[in-house]
């Protein structure tokens, strides 16, 4: 396994094109140039390139103005490969902090908005003076078209955005918590419930969450919204429900039909709502489509025939080229009336959109409609090849049938970049009430199972290679919702199904940061396994990572020994090896450093007899983490090397790995130029992976490297991306805050610097300090001490080991956010703020909700919500973090 870091010009030609999706022809063709160039560079035949040659491949590989000049230089041979990687980083970097707010996880609309100008400014004002807004109204009233455009248009009130959760594919009620969590992606954590979770990383974020289709989990919607209200002062609700969730403080929009014709008035009914949206879905089907003296009477009537339901609507203008409007007609007023014999009692525009569906249904034939009864067991998007693995093998045609028939939605490109079909809720229910009358649910969740199950264990396989892991993610990515589903059904009623696919995902977990959360489900599906077994190996190892990385070491090592301890009997093996490499991790962070360097030695001798690359490479690792442990930085250097290049096709993941520990012994080493040239790769590499385990953890070594070289401003921005990532994900490591104390001091911010190496020393891990590490801090710590008097600097230390893990966050966040000196002291920043108001921006940066600072003050919490709107419009400041950091930057805390 070739190191990151070393490769040459061509190695970097060969990535940039592999990332442009260009083979070695099309990016010649694209430059103008020969096949035969472009191969001889990859191919190191030619180390380097004309200057012409060279600007020509960076077009053709459509790289950035600021990249350009350093690929050219490094084609010439005058500057170094890293420097390439370094200028793409900043340039993402700066992209990633020009992409904060705006909105997340909405689809792009794939039909034009039609009508509704007058709801859309009456939610949008709801908004404005509630924090929670439900719009509610019948399955197919266009609740969610409605709320997607709201939050689109009032996005920018929020400093950090608008985040769409889609509900509909959560049918369990105790999941709707972790399900806006991966939607934000929030990490669960063990022993912690998903809703706390939650409202810790959002207490200080100013967001609008849109919760879709909530009626089936009200119950767990509610209860989520009344903690976030209480406890997340600056988040705002805009929900869709076919009820209102009836919480204290939920203002409710019930949205009306489609402004309806005047049938004695044609001309005018044809500018009516109602009409144009029939008209414009028309023309979807039918090109030649078009209201004229014959046809716009019939859509007049049609149209107030269906109540103006924009469901029923679009279902029935799917309908106009095979049927007409004469003949859409008659086949609707035969359903509405049988409708209407069967429930006199049903709302006229409930009956309209039932007789609608129904009658849609019924227009299909039998194969047809035995595959839309048969995908509605689908929560969320899926393919043709998912159809046909849960409908049959001839599902093909019936798929793009019921396209046609709008009961479909036309394919997206999912994450994976398969087209996926999707299902709007109400064809959904309507598609699983048919499903379970027909008989047929258990077999279709059990073909589900089956589908899901295939795909996790082909995705596995495919992480287990480096060139498998960006495509087997993605797809994992876009089956989300259906591993959820299925692993639900499963642990209630397929105990082996439940096992294999959590085994299956594992590795999926941990790139994503999810696997800490999935610790308690791991500890559950290690006992359907018979102890010993080989599917009970892989579970427990995936326990006892989760445990691990969840900052549970004694509880790793528990796990490790568990299965150390089931496989030390036998011969030699894989587990073996994994079960004392994982140990000698664990134990080397409580600090047990001989006991970590033995196990990693027996670990490393067994993966060496029986052949495993992967315990080979971790155990190397650890052998590493042990020398530098003890101060042997040469030795810890050589180690992690060798570990970096353990021969075999190994997870991308693991390489990465290899690339943070290497990153950081060689700056413990104080070989910057090395570690750079690494740490530049794997960042790049993890980026790309969308590892959420690596990334935060090599932003911060960049920022160190940054410091080291002079560049005071980029590594505040690198470091500030990686503080970003840990408050969003809640994946945290200690190290950051020593990065920050080295970035304050390195700027001559020194009561600042005493501050963060007072927090980080306060925070850190019982017997984690690297030695090397207190060496790079003690000559810059000590100095900001000289500089400070005994006074200031002991009060710098005390502010510093007061603070818990949120404030030293969002002081570091404040510090990052510039690298000139910062004023200190009372007053600083606070305008012409009140004592008054001075004591509530302090209760807010310390943590207390509206109502607990109502309580202390004996005031409404209307009061306190006026006086911090006040509050806001003196310092600028809109999210109560932007308050904390003023209090912070005045020392009120």
């Amino acid at each position: 396994m070739a190191e990151q870091g070393e490769l040459g010009f061509g190695g970097l030609l060969r990535r940039l094109r592999n990332d442009a999706g260009l083979t070695q022809d099309e990016l010649a063709a694209a430059a103008q140039v020969s096949q035969r160039a472009v191969s001889d560079l990859e191919r190191g035949i030619n180390h380097t390139a004309r200057k012409d040659t060279a600007r020509l491949l960076a077009d053709a590989l459509s790289l950035a103005e600021p990249v350009v000049p350093v690929f050219v230089a490094a084609a010439r041979g005058h500057a170094p490969v890293a420097a390439v990687l370094v200028t793409m980083q900043r340039q993402a970097q700066q992209a990633s902090w020009a992409a904060a707010g705006g909105v997340h996880g909405f689809p792009s609309a794939l039909t034009s908005f039609i009508g509704r100008a007058e709801a859309l400014r009456e939610v949008a004002d709801l908004l404005t003076g509630h924090r929670l807004v439900t719009v509610t109204g019948p399955g197919g009233a266009g609740k969610t078209r409605l709320a997607m455009q709201v939050a689109r248009q009032v996005a920018d009130r929020s400093a950090d955005g608008a985040w769409l959760v889609e509900l509909a594919p959560v049918t369990d009620p105790a999941q709707v918590a972790a399900a806006v969590a991966a939607a934000l992606g929030v990490r669960e954590q063990p022993g912690l419930p998903a809703a706390e979770a939650l409202t810790r990383a959002l207490a200080r974020q100013q967001v609008l969450l849109m919760l879709d289709n909530c009626e089936h989990v009200i119950g767990a919607v509610a209860m989520l919204c009344a903690e976030l209200l209480a406890n997340c002062d600056d988040v705002r609700v805009l929900a869709t429900s076919r009820e209102p969730l009836r919480v204290a403080g939920e203002a409710r929009y019930r949205l009306a039909s489609l402004a309806l014709p005047d049938l004695d008035d044609l001309a005018e009914a044809a500018r009516t709502e109602a009409v144009t949206l029939f008209a414009d879905r028309a023309r979807d089907a039918d090109a030649h489509f078009a209201l004229d003296d014959q046809t716009a009477p019939a859509v007049a009537r049609l149209v107030t025939r269906l109540d103006g339901m924009p469901l029923a609507i679009e279902l029935a203008a799917a309908q106009v080229e095979a049927l007409g409007m004469s003949g859409l007609l008659g086949r609707l007023d035969e359903r509405l009336a049988l409708l209407a014999g069967a429930d006199r009692l049903a709302p006229s525009r409930q009956q309209s959109l039932a007789a609608t569906v129904a009658w849609s249904y019924q227009l299909l034939d039998e194969a047809e409609r035995r595959v839309f009864r048969a995908v509605s067991v689908f929560p969320a998007g899926f393919t043709l090849e998912a159809a046909e693995a849960v409908a049959g093998n001839d599902a093909g045609p019936a798929v793009l049938r019921l396209v046609d028939c709008s009961l479909l939605t036309p394919p997206r490109d999912g994450p994976d970049g398969r087209p996926r079909y999707s299902m709007l809720e109400t064809l959904r229910a309507y598609g699983a009430g048919q499903l379970a009358e027909a008989g047929e649910q258990d077999q279709a969740a059990a073909a589900l199972a089956k589908y899901a199950l295939g795909v996790a264990e082909e995705a596995a396989a495919g992480l287990q290679i480096r060139a498998g892991e960006p495509e087997s993610a993605r797809w994992l990515d876009a089956e989300d919702a259906t591993m959820r589903q299925v692993l639900t059904w499963a642990m209630a009623r397929d105990h082996e199904v439940a096992l294999r696919l959590a085994i299956a995902l594992g590795w999926w977990w941990f790139m994503r940061g999810r696997l800490p959360g999935h610790h308690g489900l791991l500890t559950v599906v290690t006992g359907y396994a018979e102890t010993g077994s080989d599917r009970w190996c892989a579970a427990q190892f995936l326990r006892a990572w989760a445990a691990e990385f969840s900052a549970d070491s004694a509880g790793a090592v528990a796990h490790f020994t568990e299965l150390l301890d089931a496989v030390s009997g036998r011969p030699p093996s894989a587990a073996l090896a994994d079960a004392l490499a994982g140990r000698s991790y664990a134990l080397r962070d409580l600090g047990r450093f001989p006991e970590a360097a033995d196990d990693a030695r027996r670990g490393l001798a067994v993966a060496r007899e029986v052949g495993h690359p992967f315990g080979e490479t971790v155990a190397l690792l650890d052998l590493a983490l042990a020398a530098a442990a003890v101060g042997d930085l040469g030795e810890a250097v050589r180690l992690a090397r060798q570990a970096g290049q353990v021969p075999g096709d190994l997870p991308a993941s693991i390489t990465r790995t290899c690339v943070v520990w290497l990153t950081e012994v060689l700056i413990q080493a104080g070989d910057f130029s090395a570690a750079e040239r690494v740490c530049a790769a794997g960042l790049a590499a993890a980026r790309d992976a969308g590892d959420m385990v690596s990334q935060p953890t090599l932003l911060a070594r960049m920022a160190m490297l940054e410091l080291r070289a002079g560049r005071a401003g980029d590594a505040a921005g690198y470091l500030r991306e990686a503080l970003k990532l840990a408050v969003r994900t809640g994946i945290w490591f200690v190290v950051y805050l020593d990065c920050c104390g080295h970035l304050c001091a390195a700027t001559g911010r020194q009561a600042e610097a005493v501050t963060m190496w007072a927090a980080y020393a306060a925070l850190l891990p019982r017997d984690q300090d690297w030695p090397a590490g207190a060496r790079l801090r003690s000559e810059p710590l000590n100095a900001a001490r000289r500089a400070l008097s005994p006074s200031q600097a002991r009060a710098a230390e005390e502010r510093g080991a007061a603070m818990g893990w949120a404030t030293a966050a969002e002081y570091a966040l404040m510090l990052t956010g510039s690298v000139s000196p910062q004023p200190q002291g009372p007053g600083t920043g606070l305008g012409n703020l009140s004592a008054r108001e001075r004591d509530l921006v302090t209760l807010v940066a310390q943590g207390a909700t509206n109502a607990q600072i109502a309580a202390r003050l004996l005031i409404s919490v209307r009061t306190v919500g006026s006086d911090l709107d006040r509050i806001r419009d003196k310092t600028g400041c809109r999210r109560r973090s932007d308050l904390t950091q003023l209090a912070l930057t005045a020392g009120l805390i």
